[in-house]
């Protein structure tokens, strides 16, 4: 594990909002039964948990800038230096129960992630990488998936729902994905689905329409593990077009090269 003053901060911050989660957590099947649903009641869990984030990475980094799902940019005095939170990464698995989703915080310096924390309290799952410092999950060193052709692949991506992105275009890349792959999922969860590349887990991953907070902490966590990332042009521009394909050097160039053909 990485013991560094900054990932330490990061660290405790992600572990004190965790509990805070954990605990909203186990209310949720309660609320499922209630005619009003649980759906407030998560959003107030959601919010609850970027307050404890920003008044623990205020009071240890106070001049640090912010981009946080609720409250937006929060300028700093420091504006090289900008954390990009998400508190509950996977906010409809949340509602329904399903324990997959996660706090996602990465230290982005000059516009490039420079550290992250990915956090699944449920599973007591943490990804940590700081610049050339590694990665980890707890205190086992992680490296990406080492196959080198898509049909031993397990892909992960994005399924666009009511009302967001482009379905005609999913549905094209779908299809020329599905029948050259051994197999495809969906986590709920962009931050998992980038931690559990650098994990090993999931050989390749690849959506559109996310934010910042969505990838700025798995973007380095997976560079750490010795994997590539870059936007579905083949460029460096994941931040800013909010889109991300992610794996080892042959299966993310076999895999966008499917996608540009679709």
């Amino acid at each position: 594990m990485i013991r560094t003053p900054l990932i330490t901060v990061m660290v405790q911050a992600v572990r004190k909002a965790g509990r805070a989660l954990i605990r909203d957590f186990g209310e949720v099947e309660n609320l499922q039964v209630s005619a009003k649903g649980p759906a407030n009641f998560v959003s107030a869990a959601d919010r609850k948990a970027e307050d404890t984030l920003f008044q623990e990475l205020s009071r240890v980094r106070p001049g640090f800038s912010f981009l946080m799902e609720e409250r937006g940019r929060v300028e700093g005095t420091d504006s090289a230096n900008e954390w990009v939170v998400d508190p509950l990464d996977g906010t409809t698995n949340f509602l329904h129960g399903i324990p997959l989703f996660a706090i996602s915080v990465a230290l982005v310096r000059n516009g490039i992630p420079y550290a992250g924390v990915i956090f699944n309290p449920v599973t007591d799952e943490l990804y940590v990488a700081e610049k050339g410092q590694g990665a980890f999950l707890n205190d086992r060193r992680l490296r990406v998936a080492a196959r080198r052709t898509l049909i031993d692949s397990v892909v992960s991506c994005g399924l666009p729902h009511l009302g967001r992105g482009n379905h005609g275009q999913f549905n094209r890349e779908l299809a020329a994905v599905q029948t050259k792959v051994a197999g495809l999922r969906r986590t709920g969860a962009a931050s998992l689905d980038l931690a559990w590349v650098a994990a090993g887990r999931f050989d390749a991953f690849w959506e559109r329409d996310l934010e910042a907070w969505d990838m700025a902490a798995g973007m380095i966590i997976v560079r750490e593990a010795g994997g590539y990332v870059s936007d579905l042009d083949g460029g460096d521009k994941v931040l800013e077009k909010g889109e991300v394909i992610a794996g080892n050097e042959d299966i993310r160039r076999d895999l966008l090269a499917l996608l540009k053909g679709a």
